[in-house]
């Protein structure tokens, strides 16, 4: 597809929005916006820990445990990536606003139906689904988001946020306990689906207020637009904060559009951006490997190994609060130390950790306590570097091809690391061998270390600088090109 030109305008708008004191209302974004990654940590830790659940008779699936550990696993990261894809072009070309809520109800309507399955295909096919609505989320969303945060708090803002998954895998964790011990076989994990739902409502309501980005639509040649809610935005602040903000002087000119081609963004990618690809795809593939493999089938090494198959959920919670207190606790010093530095540290750090709990459990060392210890601390890292992955890729391409440009990596890497993950490491699990999924453990490591070691070499020093002054939007134009 051609781009389609509008005309040329000169702007304030993105130092308008980078110099705005953080207020009640970039809250009122993190809410709206942020909270979907709660919702993916719960759909993903609710089906790995009810998977031996669906597998026992009179569950209403004909279905194996590893089916739903491997093949469904599969499917969802499947769903997800092409989803990311799909609505990922389609924000880049209308809007961030229209995806974000479209992408939720989708979620909705295929969680709703996958409490209500019957059979096995029915149950694959709706998570499927679910993964096409929360991977376009992805896009959408880690769009939004970064365009309409203050550049000196993107870092932490935005890997806090992505890490807030682990605040979902906690409480699908501990939901799965209560469900799989107080209610019919039949019944338990039909419920947990539902409650998916209930909270999708709730983030929906509130997400009905979140703008557009005011970047997206000054670039399609909604100007006048951006402005006037830029201006809304500014009063709102001033008002909470009793302070007169000042007129930024940088100012940007840009060539507006209507739509960019395919062409040029693979050419803005391939040509123009190389090393930043290569990097990209690296921390995406690395992360993606680890957590899709090991996230889905950490019931299934507790059941197969250690004869747990009803109370995973209080194991798992326990690792998801690793997880989250990672980007929490760390998450600032991405602004303040750097990207570099961090990205890399916690990539390779979390690596070496994961080498040592491999060699430890096929030493036969690790009980199920001690095994789930040694996740928390590798995954106290690993967590925050994951969520880095993601604030690497939304803030190194250009604005027009932001959403796509998350949507390829999060694809490409999370479709090698989480279609093949989930399935190589369910059969090495079934197996019973420790030493083949300490096996499934040292492949995840290694990936990481070498993710980390591409940050060392190709990394970007992105913190605290504005989105444009790290990469300048295609539809830039010269000075006395306004109108």
């Amino acid at each position: 597809m051609s781009e389609i030109g509008i005309g040329t305008v000169t702007t304030k708008v993105p130092a308008r929005l980078d110099r705005l004191p953080w207020s009640r209302w970039h809250w009122m974004i993190v809410i709206g916006l942020g909270t979907v990654w709660i919702l993916d940590g719960l759909e993903v830790t609710i089906v790995g820990n009810l998977s031996a659940q669906l597998a026992k008779e009179g569950s209403g699936l004909e279905i194996t445990q590893t089916q739903v550990a491997g093949t469904a696993a599969a499917l969802y990261v499947a769903g997800a990536c092409l989803g990311a894809l799909f609505f990922g072009w389609l924000t880049d070309r209308f809007g961030r606003k229209k995806l974000f809520i479209i992408t939720m109800i989708v979620y909705l309507v295929a969680t709703a139906m996958t409490a209500l399955s019957f059979s096995a295909w029915w149950f694959f096919l709706f998570r499927f689904l679910t993964g096409f609505g929360i991977g376009g989320e992805y896009a959408a969303i880690n769009s939004a988001i970064d365009e309409l945060i203050p550049s000196r708090y993107r870092g932490r803002i935005d890997i806090i946020i992505n890490g807030s998954y682990w605040l979902g895998a906690a409480g699908g964790a501990l939901l799965t306990v209560p469900l799989l011990n107080n209610f019919a076989v039949n019944i338990g994990w039909r419920i947990a689906f539902g409650l998916g739902v209930v909270l999708g409502l709730a983030i929906l309501l509130v997400r009905r207020h979140v703008p557009e980005s005011p970047r997206w639509l000054f670039i399609h040649g909604r100007d006048r637009e951006a402005e006037q809610l830029v201006d809304e935005i500014e009063e709102r602040v001033e008002q909470e904060k009793n302070v007169r903000l000042e007129e930024p002087a940088q100012s940007m000119t840009i060539h507006q559009r209507k739509s960019i081609g395919f062409g040029q963004i693979a050419h803005t990618m391939v040509a123009r951006y190389p090393r930043r690809t290569i990097l990209g795809f690296s921390l995406f593939v690395g992360q993606a490997f680890l957590y899709n493999a090991i996230t889905f089938g950490y019931a299934q090494i507790l059941s197969t190994f250690y004869g747990i198959d009803t109370n995973t959920g209080y194991f798992f919670a326990v690792i998801a609060v690793g997880n989250f207190l990672g980007p929490l606790l760390l998450g600032h010093l991405f602004d303040t130390v750097g990207r570099v530095p961090m990205i890399a540290g916690t990539y390779i750090g979390s690596g070496v950790l994961l080498l040592g709990t491999a060699w430890l459990f096929a030493q036969g060392a690790l009980t199920s306590v001690t095994l789930t210890a040694c996740w928390c601390v590798v995954l106290f890292f690993a967590s925050a570097g994951a969520s880095s992955a993601y604030l690497t890729v939304s803030e190194i391409f250009p604005m027009e091809t932001r959403a796509m440009a998350i949507a390829f990596f999060y694809a490409i890497g999370t479709f090698v690391g989480g279609v093949a993950g989930p399935l190589v490491f369910a059969g090495l699990v079934e197996s019973g061998v420790p030493g083949d999924t300490a096996l499934a453990f040292s492949i995840g490591a290694i990936l990481m270390i070498a993710a980390g070691l591409v940050e060392v070499f190709l990394g970007v020093k992105a913190e605290g600088k504005g989105l444009e002054d790290i990469a300048e939007p295609l539809s830039t134009a010269p000075a006395d090109a306004s109108r």
